[in-house]
C-alpha cells in the first residue's frame, strides 16, 4: 500500500531531541526521545492576550469559537516546578491514577509516579489501540497535588458563574485523547508541543472510539474532504488554547509533553 506524504510523516519518528536538561526541555527531553516532526497549519485565531480585553474575549470567543492566546499567563516558576527533577523528587512516590486514552475511558490504574516516568512515559506506537494505552491526564489529587497547583497562574479570564478546576498531566510523543467534548475550558502547555483538532458541537467528526489520535491522523485526516477538515493548531510551552462548550476536541502530544488544563464550570 503507498502512503501519503502526510502518512509518512507522523509514522516516522524523528530520534533528534539532544537537548540538555537545562536547555528549557525540563529533563523531559533526552537523547533517547522521539518527536513527531509536522506540527500541521493553524487555522484559528491566534493572538497575544495582553491585546484582548475581557469583554473581546466573552464577545468574539467564549460561546463561539476556540482561540490560542500567547503571553496570557506567566507561568515561569511553575515551569521550573514541573521539571522532571523537581516533580520526581517532590511527588515520585505519591501514586497517580492513569487513564485509558480512548473516548470511554473507563479502566483506571493506580502506579507510582516514579513508575510512570520510567517505565509507562514513552512514544507510542502507531498500531496501539486507546483500551491499551495508559494515560496520565487529571484525576490529581488535589490534596497531594496543592502545592504545585497553588504556584500555577490559571487564565485571567473566567466565564460568568464558573469557576477553575485544574487537571495536570504528562505524556509521551505521539499519544494524546481521542475525539470528546465537554464544558469550556482552557489548556495551557509547559513543556513539549501539543497539536489540537476542533469540531463545532453540531458538526461530529468520523473517528472511532478505540482508536488513537495518532491512527486518526495518519489514516483518516489524509482523505478528509475541505468541508470536514477540523479547526487545528499546535500550542507550544507558554501558550495557552481555549475552547468554548461542548466542542469536540483530539490531541496529539508531538514530544515527551507536560501540560494543564483549566476546566470551567
Amino acid at each position: 500500500m503507498e502512503l501519503k506524504a502526510a502518512q509518512v510523516v507522523y509514522l516516522c519518528f524523528l530520534c533528534g531531541l539532544k537537548a540538555d536538561p537545562e536547555d528549557g526541555g525540563g529533563g523531559w527531553s533526552l537523547p533517547s526521545d522521539f518527536s513527531l516532526q509536522d506540527e500541521g497549519v493553524c487555522n484559528m485565531d491566534v493572538l497575544d492576550g495582553s491585546q484582548i480585553s475581557y469583554q473581546e474575549f466573552i464577545q468574539r470567543y467564549a460561546y463561539s469559537r476556540p482561540v490560542v492566546l500567547r503571553g496570557f499567563t506567566d507561568n515561569t516558576k511553575f515551569r521550573l516546578l514541573c521539571s522532571k527533577s523537581t516533580l520526581l523528587e517532590e511527588f515520585g512516590s505519591r501514586t497517580v491514577k492513569l487513564s485509558t486514552a480512548n473516548t470511554f475511558s473507563y479502566r483506571k490504574v493506580d502506579v507510582s509516579f516514579q513508575q510512570y516516568v520510567d517505565v509507562l512515559l514513552r512514544p507510542q506506537a502507531a498500531d496501539t489501540l486507546g483500551s491499551e494505552t495508559l494515560y496520565f491526564f487529571g484525576d490529581n489529587n488535589f490534596t497531594e497535588w496543592q502545592s504545585l497547583f497553588d504556584q500555577y497562574e490559571s487564565p485571567p479570564f473566567v466565564l460568568p458563574n464558573t469557576s477553575g478546576a485544574f487537571s495536570f498531566g504528562i505524556a509521551g510523543a505521539g499519544t494524546g485523547v481521542p475525539f470528546h467534548w465537554h464544558g469550556p475550558g482552557y489548556s495551557e502547555v509547559v513543556y513539549g508541543r501539543k497539536r489540537w483538532f476542533l469540531y463545532p458541537p453540531d458538526k461530529e467528526p468520523h473517528f472511532h472510539p478505540n482508536r488513537t489520535t495518532l491512527s486518526w491522523v495518519t489514516e483518516t485526516y489524509p482523505n478528509l474532504p475541505e468541508e470536514e477538515a477540523p479547526l487545528e493548531c499546535t500550542i507550544r510551552p507558554g501558550e495557552v488554547l481555549y475552547f468554548p462548550d461542548r466542542w469536540w476536541h483530539a490531541t496529539l502530544n508531538l514530544d515527551t509533553s507536560v501540560f494543564i488544563s483549566t476546566f470551567l464550570g
